[in-house]
């Protein structure tokens, strides 16, 4: 549920994430009548290939709620509002897993609550990938989904975006909070025409955004890219977000290399894996559930997000990777793949 489409079930429970289809809400019988999530022993055996990460190098998952990856990530089949609410430890105990993609913000900002709950359950040494909330990346012409209904028109809007995103998580995740993520829907050519217009206005909403937190732009529209872009997010303190999807060429074609030399100091490396090749989010979440198996291994992408990666790291960025489970099939698996990859000697790609 990485993409803007309607979440999965209608409804959200007190944590901020969307509660599971009726048919998925079971809880094994260990965990009967506990909001206790416990880790699986199995991620122990990881200890080791994580200790041959960089430390720069976070990797983690969209959102961590699934049932599926019992004996995964978590020793229960838990159901997934339980894991919503109280699995958020657990899975940041995984010695792979320093990181996480939080998705309902963007369909709703969270609340001070929920943000120190989160931080609450984390080590200092984890960080959040936050979303933005879907309104200050919808422009006014754009049709309204359904979990935007009622909501006003705040696209780039400065005070919407401080005050109801950036501060609030700030306060609650202060060094946990990794990246804020402005992921923009496709625009539509109307839109596109429009371009320069668009990343002059783009930057000057960067510009005016608080200091002091990381900022990444993900397009869902290759027209958007260009050495002009890069620029813009030089000028603006921000980084691209790169996001490994059909919609968009492959991560490594995605940035300019003498633009990404010239900014390699001015921002993490953010990476998200986020769908196979020649599927729909709909199509994928149907043949990959529970997603406790790779299901379309893409060695080929898995190379170049490690390249890219290694890249930034040389350079002395942070890097943070979150995957997925349509990537591949199942996110903690890619996960372990990719680190796998870290691990290895350097190869060049095919």
């Amino acid at each position: 549920m990485s993409d803007p489409a309607v979440p999965e079930s209608a409804g959200f429970d007190l944590f901020g994430e969307p509660l599971a289809p009726a048919t998925r809400r079971r809880t094994a019988r260990s965990a009967a009548g506990s909001s206790r999530v416990a880790a699986a022993t199995a991620a122990c055996e990881y200890t080791s290939l994580a200790a041959q990460l960089p430390a720069r190098l976070r990797m983690g998952t969209s959102t961590w709620s699934f049932s599926g990856w019992n004996g995964l990530v978590y020793a229960d089949e838990y159901n997934e509002s339980t894991l919503a609410r109280s699995g958020l430890s657990a899975y940041s105990a995984h010695p792979l897993l320093r990181s996480v993609g939080v998705d309902r913000s963007y369909y709703r900002p969270l609340d001070a609550d929920t943000l120190a709950r989160m931080r609450k359950a984390v080590s200092a040494d984890f960080r959040f990938l936050l979303k933005a909330h879907a309104a200050l990346m919808l422009p006014k012409s754009a049709r309204r989904p359904v979990y935007l209904e009622g909501v006003p028109d705040v696209f780039l809007d400065v005070d919407h975006a401080t005050r109801y995103v950036i501060d609030p998580a700030r306060r609650a995740l202060g060094e946990t909070l990794g990246v804020v993520l402005f992921q923009f829907s496709p625009l539509g050519a109307r839109v596109l025409g429009y371009r320069r217009e668009l990343l002059q206005r783009l930057h000057e909403f960067l510009r005016a955004l608080p200091e002091g937190v990381n900022y990444a732009i993900e397009w869902r529209d290759p027209e958007m890219l260009g050495l002009d872009y890069q620029q813009m997010l030089y000028a603006s303190g921000a980084v691209h977000g790169y996001a490994q999807h059909p919609r968009m060429p492959p991560v490594d074609a995605q940035g300019d290399s003498g633009a990404e030399r010239t900014s390699s100091s001015r921002g993490p490396l953010v990476i998200r894996w986020l769908l196979a090749p020649g599927r729909s989010y709909e199509e994928a979440k149907t043949a990959y559930a529970p997603f406790d198996r790779l299901i379309d291994p893409d060695p080929l992408a898995r190379q170049k997000i490690v390249g890219l990666a290694r890249g930034a790291l040389a350079a002395g960025r942070d890097v943070t990777i979150i995957v997925n489970n349509k990537a591949e099939g199942s996110a903690p698996l890619s996960i372990i793949e990719l680190a796998r990859e870290f691990a290895a000697p350097e190869t060049a790609l095919g």
